[in-house]
């Protein structure tokens, strides 16, 4: 009995974390539309009867895919610090984050570029996600091992530095996928890796002399 138990607990992990994978991909592709039920479960390989085991609403699951997207952002662009300068940190994430391999795959890019603007106008549940999500990451930035700590308990002078470079990078990548031309989408990226550069130039603090 204990053993079903354990088995059915699993399967529930599994479908849950399907339909997250898809939601946040449909998320990042067509924005907030993008979570319909319907289409999820179907693209997920489950009934439309069983989402709600799993989420009371589509805007639970929105908020949900939106972390769950954020999540994978955070391990793939913000490294634990090891003790690199700070100057050289900031100019390193930039260097990972505003790429043409990045600009060309919205599906599995960063929520923040894909979502930036529409948030403005989302719910007011859906924003404070959104906020959640960004100071976890601006956390990460500033070296907290796991992007847990929202409460400013970092330096002014990093959590200054890393809003900066968030909205270079987050700015640079919307607008080089905004454009059809590739070669200004590609020079956009270019200026943005410059700007950063000169962002990460004018932080150096203390601990980088």
């Amino acid at each position: 009995m204990r053993r079903r138990s354990t088995v059915r607990a699993a399967n529930k992990r599994a479908s849950r974390e399907r339909i997250l994978d898809v939601a946040a991909q449909r998320l990042r592709l067509k924005g907030l539309d993008g979570t319909a039920i319907a289409p999820v479960m179907a693209e997920a390989g489950l009934t439309h009867g069983a989402f709600y085991a799993h989420f009371a609403s589509k805007d639970q699951l929105t908020g949900a895919a939106f972390a769950h997207a954020l999540d994978a952002g955070r391990a793939r662009w913000i490294t634990p610090r090891r003790g690199e300068s700070w100057r050289s940190r900031l100019h390193a994430l930039a260097e990972r984050y505003l790429t043409s391999e990045h600009r060309d795959d919205r599906a599995n890019g960063c929520g923040f570029a894909a979502l930036g603007s529409e948030a403005a106008h989302a719910s007011e549940e859906f924003r404070a996600g959104f906020e959640r999500e960004l100071r976890t990451s601006l956390a990460a930035i500033c070296g907290d091992p796991d992007g847990t700590h929202t409460d400013e308990s970092h330096t002014d002078t990093h959590t200054d530095d890393a809003i900066a470079l968030m909205a270079v990078c987050v700015g640079g990548l919307a607008l080089a996928r905004a454009v059809p031309d590739e070669e200004f989408s590609t020079r956009i990226l270019r200026v943005a890796r410059q700007a950063a550069a000169t962002l990460a130039e004018a932080s150096t603090t203390e601990e980088d002399r």
